[in-house]
């Protein structure tokens, strides 16, 4: 004690008490030496006086000595704090104000109060937070007997009384607070609300000279007392976070810096602390301690150690020895958690520096064996006992006012190794401190602390803290009383203060720092002070307060002093920080000063088992390994998508499927983890991560069961039970009928399901979630916060202080709690997480507390279903092109093609209007929807495109209709007679011998049927036409289409380079594709070129065809379900060797002959063939498997199967025709023979004696069934029903040949004859000029409509007279064809045009051999074809008239009425005159308008006369008089010169901006080839750069205002006349101090290798390069500050080529050309290699070092890895080879498969393959997204 000197007197034995603790027991410091400056106190005459060294201070005494602090002195004050204290007495002396700044923990705080408590000054503390406002520092205003009074706060009340105002926090609070506090500070002068006037004392001294108080009293003038200072406790900001100090605030401050105190001074006090724990062990821990508080570790971004919990975390080292020092540092410091690699790798330096990394060696404690109440004096505490290191080590903690309960006893709680650690580790802590558990959300946090809180007998106070809490929120509240007087009440966290319990913050990861500030006095020191002047006091300190100054409790309470319980304690719960997050990092230097740190780690697998098995005992065990495998593979990951997933699957969610697959065993897991992820709302990425993983491990998705089953999901009430699908449940009978909704529901099954899974989820008792893509979802964040303690630990506050509860024993002893009823349940409808949802992503925050179901947009045959309950009378293609449209637009709305998801709410909308007004047109009607998008012009593109693809016309006319133009047809003549000869020698009746054998079937080998998507267009659009639809195959560009044929609704395309087969339905979505080419290997060099037909098989064998290519005779039987592939072999000799390879396809020889396949018949499953100049038939029947061959007298030239036992056979060389009749069954017995009958061709007899003889031509097409006898008799102009046949040749347009082939008479031919007969051959040939002739074409290309009565010819256009067709001025426009369309019925000629497609396969004469035209044709339906051309575009036609003109009806409704006539507005109102009798009125010479008066014709709007809107008039008649009105079709037809002038400005520009940037023409040109292809591209993907920049640019309500709407919280603050009551929304500041934002940093890897060039005539991947690379540059323009990029080049001159230097991007579109230039130049003259690989790993490396947002790593490639030796392993290793930068590949080109097998091989959602640049932008945006979710 020889510091301090006492001297005699009444004071000295009161300061001898007062000075007894050092520091307090914060810092609970003992016994420090120190020699330079003592504290003294004298006792004099005039009062005792306080000496700090040289300096003293005359004490007064208190006039409220309750409001001085007590308890705070230490017992030998460090020589640091006497400097500290000695400096705050000079600053006092002086009459200035001081500001005490330094790091964060108590000691500022500490200093201020020994100071106050030395020198006996009344202290008003107020800790400011960013809700601060001026009233709560000047005077508040309450309501007392209706009457408001003004209040005096803090500053006022310190200033009149003259006490000290401590304000800690001056950077919390907001900027325009403190200012109030100026004038104070400056001139001891304030204006106050209540009229008075604060005024120093020397002014008012020197008044009080010249005028009495009285007179003072009157002017209101209060003086300020000449003791009043001002401390105020802050931190140096921008160090820390917050707000710098204001500069006139700032220099009204003295300041002095309080850092920690100094090494030796700190040591010796915690040898103090630890006397049981090795000495060196202390130094090692402080210099760690020190080392971690060092500027070095500050520029490495490292928190500053808590050097203030050092003594707590000694205390529990002392009691425990054989603790590991590393263990305690985590707790003290947990960096695990907090830092990122290179800050975790920093402080494992320092600790092994200092010898401190135990922490595998030392041991921890195992569990808490017991806990066992105390009695007597130590009531209030528990004796627990742990177990460390084999010895059990007993020690007394505080406990709650309950009988405390054996560990391991709920049955609640499943123990296992790691909590039982867990809850002893927090026992040692509790000792000392609160504390703070940090995991991930769902693993169990509430959990351990309501276990922890059980054992311990304490009573829970569970507060849930959310984003937007204020300061109010965590400690009082106002509110009225019943005779609206305003009182305040206190929060729940001051009640359990006061009442002893452990309060449990849930979310202080949520809470703004701010906010928690106001905390830290509670959680330091245990007081508190509150805003109606109430104050809480640690125990001892209210102890001693109450026996010095001799006061009962009462007395104290008088005073508004309230002792806070000993045992109260808080357990903090929070989700881990976000490492590198800007926002998510709230683990600051603040926090860590507060509380110690337990981190719950996820169960480990066998322990998660344990708990899930111990909870829910009877669940399938083979389900729970399935899940384990699947939640921890994900969580062992350290790709972020992965990571993301794993936290959707909690411990808390396990047990939530668990408990659901115990009831419903056959469920399938893979179903549970979809609907626990929201799979169908994650984004692509992660959507296909999670799908991988779950075949990783083996989950399998059993098929979806609604197509099958769909009668089971049915919905019925019977006898009291609800039953939907096969879940039953009793329906509720309510009290409330009224409040049970009541909707007009369709079922569909798809809903059906959602409602059955939310039944079985309803029967399990769990609160439901629906996410969809539109339901209300604008929760603020409190409220998620609020639901959360309802749903989770059943408990809620209300606001008028009532609280409800799920426990009905704990409501019934307390008075203001309100039981829960037992059937209370939670349905809570939300958004779909993510853009452009606005609004807070409800899943995210709380998704794993409720059962969450996935309501997706209905499927479409369920939407179809439901629109048509809807809408019962709308025609059903309408509906289906509704489905179709909507379905596309939210596929693009999925990939982020366009923002707005468009929901099923909208069609119902457009169907209800057109069932209400079926008129209208459905183009018209769907305006209700799109006129939201008309003004964004790239978004209408987008939209109208997708809705003329599905054939809704909006946009067109009703007068646009283009059908071709009609030609009169020749006159129908007879041409002759066809006699078939029967009788007679033997020479015209031929028996020709049949014989039979079984076919020979090799195989099958099963090839892959590849499914691609189509992109179906419907023509109809804009303009009506014969056109119906249109697509493209997606074939290769050199490949050549060879034939097509249909069957029912189905097409095939066979093509012959490679030879493949493309199956597709006339309405389908999808194309599968069977590639052949490894059963028709090419011969050497090659020369063999493949010509390949195909016929589809009928009933049974539907989706079966077969397959024959003419030389080699192979006929290929292929199942397109199972891709069977097998191959018949059909004559027994020797199969005839492919031609001899000296037949070059560019030798002028007669192509060799080649074999035919008829195949009128394929439906019925038999086929014929025959070779050209052969002798003979083979008939091959499918089903029975065998080949009939029949031998014939001649040779053919063709076959026609007139009927199925009649054909026609045309000898080569001569074209004499035959009739060969078979018998029906081939395998009759007695009929081995089948007979042959020469076709005699007579002339017409022209009556002159001489007869125009009949030539003998082969016909090109003749049709096996007969034109309906109504169509004959309108064909021949002459009623007739008779057996007939239509025949095709060059010379005619149609023959009808009346009586063939049934009736054996002389059958007459009638002709429409040709002017010039069809020439065979295409004309001039593009490259040679002349006509090279290669023989006929194979393909004879002309159909026979029967039903439609119509022939259909492909021609080229050298044939058609196109003269006839356009106008002079007029050019014809490009095609491959016109379809020649011969309507018997009309007797009209039409040629529609086919247009050219854009791509053309190279082999031109190869082409020429197939068609003459560049299309192959088939009938498709009774009135339509269908043609296919080079380039693999579909195209369906409509020719036959009846059909067309229903389908012109149906268009013209669709496009609607609204025809541009004026519309006129009628009022039907009675106009008080009867109608006298009705009368036509007088004709108006003139013919003036007339309105009303009952006498002129032809008026409008009176009554009797005839006219329009009047009333009795005896009918409607128009004059013709104009409605005022511009009418739809003027206002669309903006006058010309209007339009030219638009187009000049835009033309003028467009120069002026070339000349601006240098540019030619030319060059502007070339850009735009690049640029213009992906326009649409550049739009979507700066949509989605908008939506990311929309997600930073939220705006959150910003409070205390002084306008703006009212802040609910305000109210009563309203009432009493308070300004700042009002909140208004803002763009919130980033907090000062707060990390700045980085932009994202991005590399794009362009590959401009040889290869790129070399194939770019293959795949055009180099142009998709390009175009990518062009793509990048132009959408980011203007996101320079969002995303930092670079685009650097590989190939084998090396690996960093560089094309854009990331701070030299291009500007315009000069400079982005020179780019892609350098590109082309680049790879068409670099080295052969590839540098994939080293690029990869060099841009990982080089990005890693960058500071950024995010780094992503873009690697655009060909899949060309094979062919240096780069194995998928190494590149994937490239990929993932730093978790901090997320590389992806794009392949965009691909020789064969090559892509997408190194696809496969690469890990999830790392890889795509793009073989079209369309899909890069949905590529970079998946891409984008995936690491939103990571970040979110």
């Amino acid at each position: 004690m020889h510091s301090r000197m006492l001297f005699k007197g009444t004071a000295a034995a009161i300061a001898a008490r007062r000075i007894r603790h050092i520091l307090g027991p914060v810092l609970s410091k003992e016994g420090w030496k120190c020699s330079a400056h003592e504290v003294k106190l004298l006792n004099t005459s005039s009062g005792d006086t306080v000496k700090i060294g040289e300096i003293s201070y005359v004490l007064k005494s208190p006039r409220n000595p309750e409001l001085v602090p007590v308890n705070h002195m230490m017992e030998a004050l460090p020589q640091m704090v006497t400097q500290h204290l000695r400096w705050i007495m000079q600053k006092d002396l002086l009459g200035q104000d001081v500001f005490l700044i330094g790091p964060p923990g108590p000691l500022r705080r500490s200093i201020a109060m020994q100071y106050l408590e030395l020198t006996k000054r009344e202290v008003e503390y107020v800790a400011l937070s960013r809700d601060t406002t001026e009233t709560d520092l000047k005077q508040r205003r309450e309501i007392r007997s209706g009457t408001a009074f003004y209040i005096d706060q803090c500053a006022v009340r310190a200033a009149t009384e003259g006490r000290i105002l401590v304000l800690e926090g001056l950077e919390k609070a907001e900027r325009n607070v403190l200012p109030v506090l100026n004038n104070l500070l400056e001139n001891r002068e304030m204006q106050l609300e209540d009229g008075r006037f604060l005024m120093s004392a020397q002014r008012y001294d020197k008044l009080l000279e010249e005028h009495t108080k009285d007179e003072l009293d009157a002017w209101k003038i209060v003086r300020v007392s000449e003791d009043f200072r001002v401390i105020a406790l802050g931190l140096p900001v921008p160090r820390y976070k917050g707000n710098p100090l204001d500069p006139p605030l700032r220099s009204r401050f003295q300041a002095r810096d309080i850092y920690y105190l100094p090494f030796k001074d700190q040591l010796e006090h915690l040898y103090r602390i630890g006397p049981n724990v090795p000495p060196e062990r202390v130094s090692q821990l402080l210099s760690l301690a020190t080392t971690l508080c060092s500027q070095e570790s500050a520029s490495l971004s490292l928190p500053d150690f808590p050097m203030d919990n050092l003594p707590s975390a000694l205390a529990v080292l002392n009691l425990f020895p054989m603790l590991s020092a590393q263990q305690l540092v985590q707790r003290l410091y947990p960096y695990e958690v907090m830092l990122g690699k290179e800050g975790r790798t920093a402080v494992e330096g320092v600790l092994s520096r200092f010898e401190l990394t135990d922490g595998s060696t030392k041991p921890s404690p195992t569990a808490v064996l017991s806990v066992e109440s105390v009695n007597g004096d130590h009531a209030g505490q528990a004796a627990v006992t742990l177990n460390i290191a084999n010895q059990n080590i007993t020690f007394k903690v505080p406990s709650g006012t309950r009988p405390s309960r054996p560990p391991n006893s709920s049955p609640a709680f499943i123990g296992t190794p790691t909590h039982d650690r867990l809850l002893a580790e927090m026992m040692q802590s509790h000792l000392v401190k609160d504390i703070c558990l940090i995991g991930a959300k769902g693993c169990g946090k509430s959990v351990i602390a309501r276990e922890f809180a059980d054992m311990l007998g304490y009573s829970t106070e569970p507060i849930m803290l959310y984003q937007d809490m204020t300061a109010r929120d965590l400690l009082q509240q106002r509110y009225t009383l019943p005779n609206g007087d305003t009182a305040w009440r206190a929060s729940p966290l001051v009640t359990a203060a006061q009442e002893g319990k452990l309060v449990l913050l849930d979310g202080i990861h949520r809470v703004n720092l701010g906010t928690l500030a106001v905390l830290s006095r509670l959680l330091h020191d245990r007081e508190l002070a509150l805003y109606d002047g109430t104050r809480l006091l640690r125990w001892d300190r209210y102890q001693t307060l109450k026996d010095e100054l001799q006061l009962t409790d009462q007395e104290l309470q008088d005073r508004s002093i309230f002792p806070v319980h000993p045992s109260f304690r808080i357990i903090a719960l929070a989700e881990p920080p976000q490492v590198g997050s800007t926002t998510q990092q709230w683990l600051g230097p603040e926090i860590l000063t507060m509380f110690l740190f337990h981190t719950v780690k996820p169960l480990a697998k066998a322990e998660e088992t344990a708990v899930i098995q111990g909870m829910i005992p009877n669940v399938p065990k083979e389900a729970v390994e399935q899940l384990q495998h699947l939640t921890h593979s994900l969580r062992k990951s350290n790709d972020p998508t992965a990571l993301s997933l794993a936290s959707s699957l909690s411990t808390r969610q396990l047990l939530r499927i668990c408990r659901r697959l115990s009831q419903y065993p056959q469920e399938s897991v893979a179903h549970a983890v979809n609907k626990a992820c929201l799979s169908r709302f994650l984004p692509s990425l992660a959507r296909s991560a999670l799908q991988k993983s779950l075949v990783n491990c083996s989950i399998e998705d059993q098929p979806d069961p609604a197509s099958e089953q769909s009668h089971l999901y049915t919905c019925t009430v019977k006898d009291g039970l609800l039953t939907i699908g096969n879940v039953s449940a009793p329906v509720y009978s309510p009290d409330e009928k009224m409040k049970v909704p009541d909707v007009l529901f369709y079922e569909n099954v798809q809903h059906m399901m959602v409602m059955q899974d939310m039944l079985k989820d309803f029967l399990l008792g769990e609160h439901l979630l629906l996410v969809g893509n539109q339901s209300a979802c604008c929760f603020v964040r409190v409220i998620t916060c609020i639901l959360k303690t309802l749903v989770e630990s059943g408990e809620m506050i209300l606001a008028d202080g009532r609280r409800i509860v799920s426990d009905p024993l704990e409501a019934a002893g307390r008075s203001n709690a309100i039981p829960m009823h037992p059937d209370f349940r939670m349905i809570v409808l939300a958004n779909r997480p993510g853009f452009p949802f606005l609004g807070n992503d409800f899943f995210g925050a709380l998704g794993d507390i409720f059962s969450c179901h996935a309501v997706d947009n209905p499927k479409p045959q369920a939407e179809f279903a439901m629109l048509k309950q809807y809408g019962p009378d709308s025609p059903d293609a309408i509906l289906q092109k509704l489905v179709a449209a909507f379905g596309e637009l939210r596929a693009m709305a999925d990939q982020g093609t366009i923002t707005y998801p468009y929901s099923t709410r909208e069609v119902v909308n457009i169907v209800k209007h057109l069932q209400k007004f079926p008129e209208e047109g459905l183009a018209n009607v769907v305006r209700n929807v799109f006129d939201f998008d008309s003004y964004n012009k790239d978004m209408r593109e987008v939209l109208i495109t997708a809705l003329h693809k599905h054939g809704i016309p909006i946009g067109a006319k009703p007068t646009s209709v283009h059908l071709a133009k009609e030609l009169p047809l020749p006159d129908c003549k007879m041409a002759g007679y066809w006699t078939i000869n029967q009788g007679g020698s033997t020479r015209r009746k031929l028996l020709c011998p049949t014989e039979s054998h079984r076919i020979d079937v090799k195989g099958p080998v099963f090839l892959r049927v590849q499914s691609y998507p189509s992109e179906r267009h419907e023509s109809r659009s804009m303009s009506f036409t014969e056109e119906q639809a249109h697509w493209q195959i997606p074939m290769n560009e050199v490949n050549i289409v060879c034939d097509v044929t249909t069957a029912n609704d189905s097409i095939y395309v066979a093509t012959c380079n490679p030879v493949s087969l493309y199956a597709m339905k006339e309405k389908g979505d999808s194309v599968q594709c069977i590639e052949l080419y490894d059963v028709f290997p090419r011969t050497i060099s090659g020369v063999w070129q493949p010509f390949v037909s195909v016929a589809a098989l009928g009933n049974p064998l539907q989706d079966q065809v077969m397959l024959h290519e003419e030389q080699g005779n192979t006929v290929l039987h292929l199942d397109l379900v199972t891709g069977a592939v097998r191959r018949l072999v059909l004559s027994q000799d020797k199969q005839e060797e492919p031609p001899h390879k000296t037949s070059n396809w560019w030798s002028n020889k007669e192509s060799q002959p080649a074999y035919k396949m008829c195949k009128e018949f394929a439906h019925k499953n038999w086929l014929l063939f025959y070779k050209e100049n052969g002798s003979q038939l083979d008939v091959v029947d499918v089903l029975e498997g065998q080949v009939h061959t029949i031998s014939l007298p001649i040779n053919l030239k063709a076959v026609f199967l007139v009927a199925e036992d009649r054909w026609l056979l045309v000898e080569s060389k001569t074209d004499r025709k035959f009739l060969l009749t078979k018998p029906m069954h081939m395998g009759a017995e007695d009929t081995g023979v089948c007979q042959l009958h020469a076709i005699s061709e007579d002339a017409v007899n022209t009556g002159f004696g001489t007869s125009s003889g009949m030539e003998a031509t082969a016909p090109q097409e003749v049709s096996n069934e007969q034109l309906p006898n109504e169509n004959l008799s309108t064909a021949l102009g002459q009623k007739i029903a008779s057996p007939n046949r239509i025949l095709c040749d060059t010379n005619t347009y149609a023959n009808v040949i009346v009586g063939f082939p049934d009736l054996m008479s002389p059958n007459e031919v009638y002709s429409f004859t040709r002017s010039s007969p069809i020439t065979e051959g295409r004309g001039p040939d593009m490259f040679f000029g002349s006509s090279k002739r290669t023989g006929p074409a194979k393909r004879v290309n002309c159909v026979c409509l029967l039903s439609a009565n119509q022939v259909v010819r492909a021609l080229p256009p050298s044939q058609i007279p196109l003269t006839e067709i356009y106008p002079k001025d007029v050019t014809p426009p490009m095609t491959v064809a016109y379809l020649e369309v011969t309507d018997l019925n009309s007797k009209k000629l039409k040629y529609i045009p086919v247009p050219r497609s854009s791509s053309m396969s190279p082999y031109t004469v190869w082409i020429s051999k197939v068609s003459d035209t560049d299309v192959v044709m088939a009938p498709l339906g009774s009135g339509g074809v269908v043609t296919v051309d080079m380039g693999g575009y579909v195209k369906l036609w409509e020719t036959g008239l009846d059909n067309l003109q229903r389908s012109l009806l149906e268009w013209r409704n669709m496009i609607g009425a609204e025809d541009g006539r004026p519309i006129q507005i009628t009022i039907q109102r009675d106009s008080g005159q009867d109608v006298s009798s009705p009368k036509h009125g007088k004709i108006d010479p003139r013919n003036a308008p007339h309105v009303g008066g009952n006498q002129w014709a032809g008026g409008t709007g009176g009554r009797d006369t005839a006219g329009l809107g009047g009333k009795g008039g005896p009918y409607r008649l128009d004059a013709g008089h104009k409605v005022y009105q511009i009418s739809q079709v003027e206002k669309d037809a903006v006058p010309v010169e209007v339009k030219r002038a638009a187009r000049e400005m835009a033309e003028k520009a467009f120069k002026q901006r070339l000349k601006e940037i240098e540019m030619s023409e030319y060059d502007a040109s070339t850009y735009e080839r690049f640029s213009g292809a992906v326009r649409r591209q550049v739009q979507s993907l700066r949509i989605i750069l908008d939506s990311l920049q929309a997600k930073g640019k939220e705006r959150q309500w910003l409070r205390n205002q002084a306008l703006g709407e009212l802040d609910d919280a305000k109210i009563i603050d309203g009432l009493t006349g308070e300004k700042a009551i009002y909140k208004r929304r803002g763009e919130l500041e980033p907090e000062l101090g707060s990390p700045q934002q980085k932009p994202k940093r991005l590399r794009l890897l362009a590959d401009v290798s040889g290869s790129m060039y070399r194939f770019n005539g293959v795949d055009g991947r180099l142009e998709r390069s390009m175009e990518a690379v062009c793509m990048v540059m132009e959408a980011l323009e203007s996101y320079e500050h969002k995303f930092k990029y670079d685009i650097m080049g590989h190939s084998g001159d090396g690996f960093d080529i560089e094309l854009v230097r990331c701070d030299k991007v291009p500007k315009n579109n000069k400079e982005r050309l020179k780019v892609l230039k350098t590109m082309y130049a680049h790879s068409q003259f670099c080295m052969s290699g590839d540098y994939t690989l080293e690029g990869t790993e060099h841009a990982m490396k080089e990005l890693a070092h960058e500071e950024a947002d995010e780094h992503f790593v873009i690697v655009l490639s060909d899949a060309n890895l094979e062919r240096y030796g780069i194995s998928p392993d190494r590149f994937a290793r490239a990929l993932t080879s730093n978790p901090q930068v997320n590389a992806f590949a794009i392949f965009i080109g691909s020789l064969g498969d090559q892509a997408d097998r190194l696809q496969r091989t690469l890990p999830a959602g790392r890889s795509f393959v793009a073989m079209d640049t369309k899909q890069i932008p949905q590529i970079l945006q998946q891409i984008f997204t995936s690491t939103m979710l990571s970040s979110a």
